[in-house]
């Protein structure tokens, strides 16, 4: 069994603003070089100065996000069961919940590969393909899916089972290896004076930046060994119901959540679509800027996701709040920052990634809409962090069902007819704008309850 006193240390006694940030800034850190990895991808792209290309990444992206499905089912509901046992000292349930998150993830990634390959072609088609970018999705998609959906599964729920632990640097740095080659490889095999093949080489780079990553985290376990909960032995890979149960609890409903991302995604895509490929490359490239200010929230709120988890299964609630309190005001002062920034420069950011006029007239006026949701998307991103670390999977449910059924995609709708074209972008400030109120008066509720109950894990962990 692995020493406790420094994961004890850093869950129970460090004062939180250092347990925080010892947390939160290298997963932050992980998430900023993955949005570099993105933007790299658009950068490099854009050179081309064509926006079919432009354009087949941006409809790629709703299978991509699709991974996340996956991620979530294994990846978050895994580390939660495991942040949780570890909290009451189960270190049983803590190996086995990681071994089946690994397998859980292993068999999954090549089940997806499978299932694109088997059904290609409807699969483009809902994608919102048309004749001219139909050629260049699939040739991205042939080396991120078909070949690619196993180590990039694979390598994002590794991070996750070893963060859970506390060890945050260490998933983060294994994240980051494998962005940092991709960001290297990508103008080799995008550019006409490399191997020239445009999408299709952004994405060949993502393969094998994606295995490169996968590679540093067994070599990490391997020398580890003896020093970590984080187990892969086939032996331990077992249907064990409390354990299956309190993985999907979480995972499931954070499944859900990205599957319905996906589908909003696609919807977008597909409106977007009817204004030519010039919009759908200008969503893309507004997409992935507003992302940087996104993933630094979403990556603060998943890295004390260990630090919450263990401290409500414990019973420490004053500890708990306290760690949501300080992100929260952290993460929200940068996102005011982060808001103004975006929306007054947005001709300037969208000109970084492609000189094509109309492009760049569609995509500054897609990211003013686009950043002004960041600072509400912000507290939901820390709400839903908060449920999945405390297993209540039907409240992180709840909130994604609101989210995109509800709210979001309906009104995407609305806002498209209303102001065309340029309402597409609104959708997600009204959306958030609501769910952000909602969410702080259920953090406020939840928060009140425990402290009268005086012991968090009464009444279970699913609430």
């Amino acid at each position: 069994m692995p020493a406790e006193n420094e994961k004890t240390e850093l869950f129970e006694r460090t004062p939180i603003p250092r347990a925080v940030m010892n947390l939160a800034i290298p997963t932050v850190l992980s998430s900023l070089v993955m949005v570099l990895y993105h933007l790299a991808d658009t950068f490099f792209v854009g050179m081309l100065d064509d926006p079919i290309q432009n354009a087949a990444l941006t409809l790629s992206g709703p299978m991509l996000l699709a991974f996340n499905a996956v991620n979530n089912l294994f990846g978050v509901g895994s580390s939660s069961m495991m942040s949780r046992a570890l909290g009451v000292k189960d270190y049983d349930a803590v190996y086995r919940s990681s071994a089946f998150g690994f397998y859980g993830s292993l068999f999954s990634g090549v089940l997806f590969s499978v299932g694109f390959t088997c059904f290609r072609g409807p699969l483009l088609q809902a994608l919102g393909t048309e004749p001219s970018t139909l050629s260049a999705t699939s040739d991205y998609l042939l080396w991120t899916v078909t070949f690619g959906a196993a180590p990039a599964i694979l390598n994002v729920v590794l991070a996750y089972l070893v963060r859970s632990e506390g060890a945050s640097l260490h998933a983060s740095i294994g994240t980051m290896s494998g962005c940092f080659l991709n960001i290297l490889l990508d103008p080799l095999f995008i550019l006409p004076w490399g191997l020239n093949m445009g999408a299709a080489g952004a994405g060949l780079a993502t393969f094998l930046s994606n295995c490169a990553a996968c590679l540093y985290f067994f070599v990490l376990l391997f020398v580890r060994r003896g020093k970590t909960y984080v187990c892969v032995k086939p032996s331990m890979f077992r249907f064990q119901p409390a354990i299956v149960l309190g993985i999907f609890a979480v995972g499931i409903p954070a499944s859900i959540q990205n599957l319905l991302n996906v589908t909003s995604r696609m919807v977008l895509n597909n409106f977007t679509a009817g204004y030519g490929p010039d919009a759908v490359a200008a969503m893309g490239i507004a997409s992935t800027i507003s992302s940087v200010s996104m993933q630094i929230a979403l990556g603060g709120s998943q890295g004390i996701m260990p630090l919450i988890g263990y401290n409500y299964a414990s019973g420490d609630v004053k500890r708990m709040k306290a760690a949501v309190g300080f992100l929260t005001k952290l993460a929200l002062a940068f996102m005011a920052v982060a808001t103004a920034a975006m929306f007054f420069g947005a001709r300037w950011f969208t000109l970084l990634f492609i000189q094509n006029e109309s492009v760049v007239s569609f995509g500054s006026a897609y990211l003013q809409g686009l950043c002004l949701a960041q600072p509400f998307l912000c507290i939901d991103f820390i709400a839903v962090g908060v449920f999945q670390s405390c297993g209540m999977g039907r409240r992180a449910l709840l909130f994604a069902v609101l989210r995109k059924i509800i709210l979001e995609i309906p009104l995407l709708v609305l806002l498209d007819k209303l102001f065309p074209p340029y309402g597409l972008a609104y959708s997600q400030l009204a959306a958030e704008f609501i769910l952000a109120a909602a969410a702080l008066v259920i953090l406020a509720r939840i928060f009140r309850s425990l402290e009268k109950k005086n012991s968090p894990l009464e009444g279970g962990g699913g609430a």
